[in-house]
This record gives structure tokens, C-alpha cells and sequence, in this order.
């Protein structure tokens, strides 16, 4: 009895336990590979959405600008605003705004959609280091949506009435000869739009690409003046096309794009040989080169990024990037006449 009782509680084999073990490491192994794999899944789709959120987030801040460039109120014509200036003209009194990239940089209301390409050719420093070379910048002017009531004094308004010329202001008291039933006070709004090589999210060693805006503002005892405000991190490049309405006024094809042209084009630009008076910027088409904030373990960029006016390498770094474009249709799009 004793002997058939111990032949049933023996144990497993080396042979058996051997055997097991192989089995049993190899369903872990799969486990293992499994789980990596779907960590770095997950690692790398969590990347490209971060990158495509902030996309939507540039685009959604600011497409609403772009799409009410060149809106002056109940004035629709820029030649009707009294009191805009060129950059060759004296300072108005009054007018002198603090920090302004440029004589009459603000109140250049003849270029209310204009920039710079692939360049940063405005008076006032970029945030941090130099602009982003090779990027656009872009210039936006119009006055707010709505009208105001309460008027503060150091900012710059505009007031406007339906069949005769607007007028620039500074302070709190309206224009004399404007009714109050018959005109409407808004704001100058201007914007200007660029990519730094900094950012807010610096760190050593690793400094963050922004997306930012020269912007003008007033009140208080420092009068107008230009504030530099980060839109974004992580935007590496900005670059931008107008579409150009070429056509003479009152001629049948007026009133659709013909073609784009990128900013400072000659077709755009006073005093060149090219110039078209009559040039009419109905359309902005944006790029964004969004980058990664942090580079990416196990990554590399090979990417070859061809758009607008660029043609740009491999970067061949740790940075994830994605590529966005955006057509904005500007709903005030008037000629300068």
C-alpha cells in the first residue's frame, strides 16, 4: 500500500516541467510583444492627434480674423476712412503708437491684408530669439464686429456712416458731425501674425516654435500700443498665398480669383512696375507646420515637406509633424477705391 501511494502524489517530470516552461515563456513573450506594441500604437496616435488638435485650434482662432479683414463697419471702401496713413507719411497727432512695427504701421489701412514671405520685415522685435526664418508673416486690419458705446480714451476707433467718409478718432469723444442715429463707433482691430523660434514651453536645450501676434490695443495711460501675445507652441511654420481678383472693375469676370500670389508680390506692392491698382484680394490660404513640442523616442522625421512657396528637406530629427492648409474667403473683400 505504501509503495502505490506514493507512486500517485509524485511530482512533474524534468522532461514535463521543461516543456511547461517553454510554453509558458513563450505566451508571455507574446504577451509582452502585444502589449508593447499597442503601448506604442497608442504612444503614436496619441502624438498625431495632439498635433492635429492643435491645428484646429490655430485654424479656429484665427480664421474668424482672417474672414473679416478689410470691414470698416458702414463703411465698405478703404478710400472712404479719413485718416489712414502710408508708411511714407508723417505721424498723425495723436496717432503715435507705442511699440508699432513700422511708421503708421497700425493705421495703414490701404494694406488691409498684406504680409511678408518667408521673411519677417517689421520694425518691432520678434518674441525671444529672431522670427522663424523662412516663414510668412501676415497683416490683418479692420475695425470690431459689433459697435460700442462706452468709448475709453488711448484707443483708436473708428467712425463710420452709410454715403459719406469714415473718420480715425483717438479717445472717448466722436468726431463732430457724426449723429449718434445715423453712425457707428467700433475699434481698429490689426493683427499681425508670425512664427518665433520661442515659446512660452521652453526648456534647455530645447526651445518650442509659437505661432504669435503683434497686436494693437489702447486704454489706460499708455495710449495705443503693440503687444506681442503667444497664439501657440508648436507651430514650426506659417506660411501664407493671397487669392488675387485681377480683373478691371466693372468688367464680367470681376469678383473671382484669378490667381494666388504670395505676400509681397508685385501685383500688391505700390510703387513696382507691376502693381495693379485694381488687384483685389478675395481669398488667404494658410499652411501650418505643426512640431512636436518634446522629440519622440524611437522616432525620425524623413519626411520631405512640399507646400505653398517651400520645399524643405528631411529634417531627419526625433520631432513628429504634420502638415494642415486652410482657404479663408474674406466676406468684405473691397478694392482700395
Amino acid at each position: 500500500m505504501t509503495i502505490l501511494r506514493r507512486h500517485r502524489i509524485r511530482g512533474l517530470t524534468l522532461v514535463e516541467l521543461m516543456v511547461a516552461m517553454s510554453i509558458g515563456s513563450f505566451l508571455m513573450i507574446g504577451a509582452v510583444t502585444v502589449f508593447m506594441q499597442s503601448r506604442t500604437t497608442f504612444r503614436v496616435n496619441e502624438s498625431i492627434s495632439r498635433l492635429q488638435e492643435n491645428a484646429r485650434f490655430v485654424i479656429n482662432a484665427i480664421e474668424p480674423d482672417l474672414r473679416m479683414s478689410h470691414y470698416w463697419g458702414l463703411t465698405s471702401r478703404t478710400i472712404k476712412m479719413v485718416g489712414r496713413r502710408t508708411p511714407v507719411d508723417p505721424i498723425p497727432p495723436g496717432f503715435a503708437v507705442a511699440n508699432d512695427c513700422g511708421q503708421n504701421w497700425s493705421i495703414n489701412l490701404d494694406r488691409a491684408t498684406n504680409g511678408t514671405n518667408n521673411a519677417y520685415g517689421w520694425a518691432c522685435p520678434a518674441f525671444g530669439a529672431p522670427a522663424a526664418f523662412g516663414a510668412d508673416t501676415l497683416e490683418i486690419r479692420r475695425v470690431s464686429e459689433d459697435p460700442l458705446l462706452l468709448l475709453q480714451p488711448g484707443v483708436i476707433y473708428a467712425q463710420t456712416a452709410r454715403f459719406r467718409d469714415g473718420q480715425l478718432f483717438v479717445g472717448g469723444a466722436v468726431p463732430p458731425g457724426f449723429l449718434p442715429a445715423t453712425s457707428q463707433t467700433h475699434q481698429l482691430i490689426v493683427n499681425g501674425y508670425y512664427v518665433s523660434a520661442n515659446s512660452t514651453l521652453d526648456t534647455p536645450g530645447n526651445p518650442v516654435p509659437s505661432l504669435r501676434m503683434k497686436q494693437l490695443i489702447g486704454g489706460g495711460l499708455g495710449g495705443p500700443r503693440i503687444v506681442d501675445q503667444e497664439i501657440l507652441p508648436g507651430v514650426e511654420d506659417f506660411q501664407v498665398q493671397f487669392g488675387v481678383d485681377t480683373d478691371l472693375i466693372d468688367t464680367p469676370n470681376r469678383g473671382s480669383i484669378d490667381r494666388y500670389v504670395n505676400p509681397g508680390d508685385p501685383i500688391l506692392t505700390p510703387g513696382n512696375a507691376a502693381f495693379l491698382p485694381d488687384a483685389q484680394v478675395l481669398a488667404i490660404r494658410i499652411w501650418l507646420l505643426m512640431r512636436a513640442e518634446r522629440p519622440e523616442n524611437g522616432y525620425t522625421d524623413t519626411n520631405n515637406y512640399i507646400y505653398a512657396d517651400q520645399n524643405i528637406p528631411a529634417p531627419n530629427d526625433a520631432f513628429r509633424r504634420t502638415l494642415v492648409t486652410k482657404t479663408v474667403y474674406v466676406r468684405n473683400a473691397r478694392g482700395a477705391r
